[in-house]
């Protein structure tokens, strides 16, 4: 046989290849460091090496060190295999060169893209490939009173012009206020509710060719349903902490918080219990309780979401077969394990696999969530409302994210300027239109 050699030397190639795939050690880097969701992660850690052969090496990393040690690595041609990281570092590591997108784009491929929720795919999208594997996500959300809205024949709050006719129907102080806007203007608080609110509507301070400004009268339509939001308030510089109190107390409609509060609504944590009765631990509250991800103002009827992914970065130094092949245990056999490490935070970015379209969904929702007390999301909400919560995620967004400009934009949104600004326009400083004109003339100065 002439081609006994060629068929012997593949042979030896392939058992080559498995022999050192088996044998690899990864390094993957984590910003989950918390000891309890460290433990959980080296657990996943474990179970893979005993199906592969393949170890990892779990490394807590302090988030608020990650881009210099990753920057630091790079230079030094010792970058872990994996990273688990944050948005704001996808488009600049791709650039860079820290990111293998194409070993990346491999795994989303393999997995399947259409599995995978849209907006966390665009907003890893790197001139055409997914230059990060989304994980897990959290999109904010507008906490409402659903018995009320039923009750009154409401529509519920998914438009500027749905939430302005709940207002008028259920704002009643000081019983119930319609709404609590975010006022205090040195809170990360108030940055996030007025990213929304404009993304809401389709306005962005950032454009793809670097240039600056809000339009006009997207931002106009977004401060005058913005005080409107805010004359439904209580009085005073208001921030998550009064959104919170107010709400659990039953003297709120509506309020925009993130879903850290979901388990916190079902009496689950003790630093947190709502007071709508005298039993804090109750699940009245939360039975009581819609929510809508995503909403839309007159000059953008598709909505938007405000999302914070997070993704699996398969680095440039990486063993990429054995890192590939540790990502994509992570995103579907190991996938339920990777979401429980903080299931109320961790929505699932893919939603399920070619055997069953919603396998992720239904198990995220049967993880316990909560501190002192713990039960399954599933137990507390309705069906409704678990798809709900994931669903924003179809459409998740950030101010400079499809533009290109996402450190332009964070630039913006930590000067804290539009809060200022947009508080001096409650206050009642000047108009609309004059606060449009000067949000303008002042980021274009950052």
């Amino acid at each position: 046989m002439k081609n006994l050699p060629r068929i012997i030397a593949l042979a030896a190639a392939g058992l080559l290849l498995s022999t050192s795939i088996a044998s690899a050690q990864l390094r993957f880097w984590t910003t989950e460091e918390q000891p309890e969701r460290l433990a959980k992660q080296q657990e996943m850690a474990a179970d893979f090496e005993a199906e592969t052969g393949i170890s990892v090496d779990v490394i807590p990393v302090t988030e608020s060190d990650l881009g210099t040690r990753a920057t630091a690595a790079f230079a030094a041609g010792d970058l872990p295999d994996v990273i688990y990281h944050t948005l704001q570092y996808v488009l600049p590591w791709a650039e860079a060169g820290i990111l293998d997108t194409e070993a990346d784009n491999e795994v989303v491929d393999a997995l399947g893209r259409g599995t995978f929720a849209p907006g966390a795919l665009a907003m890893a999208d790197f001139d055409g490939e997914t230059a990060s594997v989304p994980v897990d996500g959290w999109t904010q959300m507008i906490v409402y009173r659903k018995d009320l809205f039923d009750a009154a024949g409401l529509a519920a709050p998914d438009t500027y012009a749905n939430i302005e006719a709940a207002i008028a129907a259920l704002h009643n102080p000081p019983e119930m206020y319609g709404f609590v806007a975010a006022t205090k203007i040195d809170e990360n608080f108030m940055s996030q509710v007025l990213e929304h609110v404009l993304l809401a509507n389709g306005a962005t301070p950032v454009h793809a060719d670097g240039t600056v400004g809000f339009d006009e009268k997207k931002l106009i339509e977004s401060l005058e349903f913005y005080k409107k939001l805010a004359d439904a308030s209580p009085p005073g510089d208001l921030y998550w902490q009064q959104s919170r109190e107010m709400y659990f107390a039953g003297k709120a409609a509506m309020i925009i918080w993130s879903p850290f509060i979901l388990d916190e609504l079902a009496g689950l944590r003790d630093s947190a219990p709502p007071t709508i009765n005298d039993d804090p631990t109750s699940t009245e509250l939360a039975s009581k309780t819609g929510v809508v991800t995503r909403f839309a103002g007159p000059s953008n009827p598709d909505g938007a979401a405000w999302a914070d992914i997070r993704y699996f970065g398969i680095t440039s130094d990486a063993d990429t077969d054995a890192a590939e092949q540790f990502v994509k245990y992570s995103m579907d056999e190991g996938y339920t394990k990777t979401l429980s490490i903080a299931p109320e935070g961790k929505f699932p970015v893919r939603r399920g696999n070619a055997t069953d379209p919603e396998a992720f969904v239904k198990a995220w929702a049967t993880l316990p969530v909560g501190v002192d007390r713990k039960a399954p999301l599933s137990d507390l909400y309705d069906e409704s409302v678990i798809n709900d919560i994931v669903s924003g995620l179809e459409t998740a967004d950030r101010w400079g994210v499809k533009e290109g400009q996402l450190s332009k934009a964070s630039a913006i949104i930590n000067s804290q300027v539009i809060n200022r600004l947009v508080r001096e326009y409650l206050d009642g400083e000047r108009d609309a239109a004059a606060t449009a004109s000067l949000i303008n003339q002042e980021i274009a100065n950052i």
